[in-house]
């Protein structure tokens, strides 16, 4: 499976750190400094983007403004290292920046004067004003194309109260529900909606009332609980707003994923569906820059969140739609036109990496730009360049200007460089697995730092989430490969079956199979990383979180004593239970192939659900779970770790009141990994 001549020389480089280095832990972690909503300037000269520092003492994090000039001159002559020029300091965060049209302002929001609004600074970080003060605050806002306008969202109260249906009853501490999707991945209804809105602006003022553009809909737009800014888009000529929105209420609206693209005129205030028709997602609208096409984000089935993205165009003058991508099998993400309207650009995940694509509409000719093992988080033009955010598994993301005819690379920012060069790292290495069926399966090995192949380490199985979510290379700040390494573990992250970047027939076959295909994937890496003299096969661990999460549950009673300790984050135990306390359930129809009661009921729920092998579990386990996570309900934890309890299994319940499906304060944090590597350092070493 390996480049024996390769691993020989790594093995002479490895064995001797860096002088002075130190390992990673949990709290350098919360040191780096993470970057963020890059966006080139309209010259093409400059890149704005954000970064978030975190202070663990204050629990806290703050995220300010910079501005990078591309030119390797004007960077020289900043004098300012590696981020360019700070544009924000204020108290709290700096976020949803924009340049204006005219370049020399930027715009962002901000919490300073008590209420989220839409402030203005010039590009050197002078004259900072306050545009809106609208009542509530703002979110995801942008300036119209020739800048006499700007739009937004603002939360619209629709629904009424236990208080306001009975005012009678103040103290009254309820609620009533009668529909579906009262609550929401981490958070309940709060009886109002998120609204498109407009207002006149003129040189950083806005003048006149907002002008709601969804009237009294009961509907969100963005859609939640990830949707942002890059679901609304406006027209070049300032006539029109498209925006994303799922106009569906309760039952309707958990069983199913249809969106559509909606275009509202502003002169006749007349709202059309673009995508009226097509049942799955449809989503981000991408104007091109003549104004006379639009191009978008398509999913073909309404049951599926995690079906291939497909690039759709419509003709705006005909209303011809036509797809992009046919006959392409990858998903893509993240689109947007070039300067001349010819070409797409957008990013899509292949081989567990994410690179950047282009797309020539003419022809359809899809061509990759970027190479290489790492992941990008976006790509745009800037002149006769390209601007992208950059990691893998060794580097925290960072913006590189890249050479769209050969895809070569430079970085641009090196925010994290004097941290990370502080740090000693392991090598990643990419393995070839054959499955039971006879696959071969892409598998990331990454090696403690100080490796010695002449001594035995630990191991550590690491299942994804998703479960139809790549294992590609990202750098993450809870699930960190290589903080697990800096640990002293061997780290074996498959890509099984129902991950993407593999095809769709790859990432498709999971659905109505969790304790199938996918299982006999995780033990097929296992069994061939383990051969490797250096694993020490009787200190292997189990560690996953949500559908990850699920998997550790599961293979906790259907392991044969492959694994000496497991650890679940947020999964799910009994899905019979999970099914009737969920939220979207379009999700748990089509994975798991219906409902408990079906009839005949599907066999997910006798053949997969991990509460039935409870009787096999021998292993200790720590279960991890938070309060506010309404996707995985926290009593799937508890049923868990209630029942290794009862059955006398070594047992431990990390339980965070108010997190949710994440982990997201910075001592959260600090405190879930010691509790993590705790756990494992009792049973692996």
């Amino acid at each position: 499976m390996k480049n024996s001549k390769l691993l020989a020389l790594w093995f002479c480089i490895s064995i001797s750190p860096a002088v002075g280095q130190n390992r990673l832990t949990p709290e350098l972690l919360w040191q780096f400094g993470r970057v963020s909503d890059e966006l080139v300037s309209p010259d093409g000269k400059s890149v704005l983007y954000g970064i978030t520092e975190y202070n663990l003492d204050s629990n806290k994090g703050n995220r300010d403004l910079y501005v990078i000039p591309l030119s390797v001159a004007d960077r020289a002559n900043l004098g300012e290292g590696a981020r360019g020029r700070q544009v924000t300091s204020l108290p709290g965060s700096e976020y949803n920046a924009r340049w204006r049209q005219d370049g020399k302002r930027i715009g962002f929001l901000s919490s300073k004067s008590g209420s989220v609004q839409l402030w203005e600074i010039m590009a050197d970080g002078s004259d900072l004003r306050q545009v809106t003060n609208v009542e509530g605050g703002i979110g995801n806002f942008s300036y119209s194309p020739k800048g006499n306008f700007i739009s937004f969202t603002r939360d619209v109260k629709l629904d009424r109260t236990v208080q306001e249906m009975y005012p009678d009853l103040p103290k009254a501490d309820a609620r009533i529900i009668d529909n579906l999707m009262y609550r929401h991945w981490d958070s309940w209804h709060d009886y109002s909606y998120s609204h498109v809105f407009y207002m006149a602006y003129v040189d950083g003022s806005v003048t006149g009332e907002p002008v709601d553009i969804m009237n009294s809909d009961p509907y969100d737009s963005p859609l939640n609980p990830s949707g942002g800014s890059e679901q609304i888009a406006w027209n070049p000529d300032e006539s029109a707003i498209a925006y994303t929105c799922k106009k569906l209420s309760g039952k309707e609206f958990a069983e199913s994923t249809n969106s559509d693209i909606y275009i509202y005129n502003l002169a006749t205030e007349v709202t059309s569906n673009l995508s009226d028709g097509m049942p799955g997602y449809d989503l981000e609208p991408v104007y091109s820059p003549d104004g006379k096409r639009l191009a978008w984000i398509s999913m073909a089935r309404a049951v599926f969140e995690s079906d291939r993205h497909r690039i759709f165009i419509c003709d705006l003058t005909s209303g011809e739609k036509s797809e992009l991508t046919a006959g392409w099998d990858q998903s893509a993400d993240h689109v947007s036109f070039s300067a001349d309207g010819t070409k797409l650009h957008f990013i899509s995940a292949v081989q567990a990496t994410i690179q950047g694509y282009e797309l020539e509409i003419s022809s359809n000719k899809i061509r990759q730009i970027t190479n290489g093992i790492h992941d990008y988080g976006s790509i745009q033009q800037a002149g006769d360049r390209m601007v992208g955010r950059k990691c893998s598994m060794s580097m925290p993301y960072e913006l590189f200007i890249i050479d769209p005819a050969n895809g070569a690379e430079k970085a641009l920012t090196k925010v994290n460089d004097k941290l990370i060069n502080s740090i000693a790292l392991g090598q990643v290495s990419k393995e070839m697995v054959k499955t039971t069926d006879g696959k071969d399966m892409l598998v990331w090995v990454i090696y403690p730092p100080e490796f010695n192949p002449d001594h035995k380490y630990p191991s550590l199985l690491y299942c994804q989430g998703g479960p139809q979510s790549v294992v590609s290379q990202f750098f993450s700040y809870r699930w960190n490969f290589q903080l697990m390494a800096a640990e002293g573990y061997i780290v074996i992250a498959p890509n099984r079956r129902g991950l993407p970047s593999f095809g769709q027939e790859w990432n498709d076959q999971i659905s109505g199979d969790w304790g199938g295909q996918n299982m006999k994937d995780y033990l097929s890496a296992v069994d061939a990383i383990s051969k490797f003299p250096y694993i020490d096969k009787a200190a292997i661990g189990c560690v996953g979180a949500s559908y990850g999460g699920y998997s550790a549950y599961y293979l906790a009673g259907n392991h044969e004593k492959r694994f000496k300790a497991f650890i679940a984050h947020c999964g799910l135990y009994n899905l019979d239970s999970w099914y009737g306390s969920t939220e979207e359930m379009f999700f748990a129809n089509w994975d798991l192939k219906g409902a408990p009661w079906d009839n005949p009921r599907p066999v997910s729920y006798n053949k997969f659900s991990p509460h039935m092998f409870i009787g096999k579990w021998d292993t200790p386990i720590l279960v991890i779970h938070g309060q506010k996570d309404y996707r995985v309900p926290v009593t799937q934890g508890m049923e868990a770790f209630n029942s290794a309890q009862l059955r006398g299994i070594p047992s431990r319940f990390l339980y965070f009141p108010g997190e949710g499906h994440w982990v997201q304060s910075p001592q959260n944090g600090v405190l879930w990994h010691r509790v993590f590597f705790e756990w494992l350092d009792q049973y692996l070493k």
